[in-house]
């Protein structure tokens, strides 16, 4: 039997409550109020945060993040998202690299960074390079201690039944995107949580510019109570690829990608490419890259397949296709 793969898709019930909302939409009588506030109030039930507002775009709730400071923010050294350097820089904020382990960042090299560079902020997301999960609790702790301030992007780690990711009592902020293909799958949109409602009055027109709409709203409220399952479904197909790969990158730790090293990885990408396709779209990544991992290796985006394509058989027939181009 053909391997069948799909793309990452919104739920039904998302799809219509986001039509329902395009057709009751009433912009003149600012109709729509209810959608953006139930979005709000279903992001804070997730993220444990008092204050909530929904944005635009995963970008834009970074910048809305980044008005805050002025002087200095932390980074790690790849694994990270190009957007927090990329905002900081729009706002002529000096930027620093945190050493890593493949993405990884320790406590104890946090702790001698903030010391030696004294930031106000570090910037990390849910899962180094959507390959590993950060010590978000350990980091978060280091940070609190050192009156650093810690963004989580949990655009890849919203949802997490085990509490360690994208949980407030973790993150003094947290931002996410809820475009295509993340946990949160709407095809646009954002968010920003904290329990610091001085970072949204800091921003007060930056959030009024880049408000998300209510239909993009109406279907953040619906999907994000697929979360859970998403991501739980997401981090177990991957454990059951790393187990067939001894060249799997960090293979002891939960991730929603699946990073495999390899001599050549612009060949094996292209060779993968030909097999491992979702509804014609890609799900392979060649490394190096800053986003992933700085070393040879090819990822295999599990992030981006739609639930149904999780199953057991289709992993065991990718597993398979990769072994042979791999091995």
């Amino acid at each position: 039997m053909q391997l069948e793969l799909h793309f990452k898709k919104p739920s039904k019930e998302t799809r219509n409550a986001m039509c329902e909302a395009a057709v009751n939409i009433d912009y003149a009588s600012n109709r729509g109020f209810d959608e953006v506030r139930l979005a709000q109030d279903r992001i804070s039930e997730i993220t444990g945060h008092e204050h909530v507002k929904t944005v635009n775009s995963g970008n834009s709730a970074i910048l809305v993040a980044m008005n805050s400071f002025k002087d200095k923010i932390l980074i790690p050294d790849q694994g990270g998202w190009t957007g927090f350097r990329n905002m900081a820089e729009f706002r002529g904020i000096e930027v620093v690299e945190v050493p890593t382990y493949l993405g990884i960042i320790s406590p104890e090299t946090l702790e001698e960074t903030i010391n030696e560079h004294k930031p106000e902020a570090l910037f990390i997301t849910s899962f180094a390079g959507y390959i590993a999960e950060q010590p978000v609790k350990e980091l978060f702790k280091v940070c609190d201690d050192k009156g650093v301030i810690l963004v989580e992007d949990a655009s890849g780690g919203i949802g997490d039944r085990e509490k360690k990711l994208g949980n407030g009592k973790h993150a003094h902020v947290i931002v996410a995107s809820t475009g295509s293909p993340k946990i949160v799958n709407v095809g646009s949109g954002g968010f920003i949580s904290t329990n610091n409602n001085e970072i949204f009055k800091k921003s007060k027109l930056l959030l009024k510019t880049l408000k998300a709409n209510p239909v993009t709203c109406a279907g953040i409220s619906e999907e994000i109570r697929n979360a859970p399952q998403i991501l739980s479904k997401t981090i177990e197909a991957c454990n059951i690829l790393k187990k067939e790969f001894k060249s799997a990158v960090h293979s002891d730790k939960r991730g929603i990608s699946v990073a495999l090293k390899t001599d050549d990885p612009k060949k094996t990408g292209y060779l993968l490419r030909q097999k491992l396709k979702a509804d014609g779209r890609g799900i392979i990544t060649v490394c190096p890259r800053y986003e992933r991992v700085i070393m040879d290796a090819v990822c295999i985006e599990i992030k981006n397949l739609d639930m149904p394509s999780l199953e057991n058989n289709n992993l065991n027939e990718i597993a398979q296709i990769i072994k042979g181009i791999i091995d």
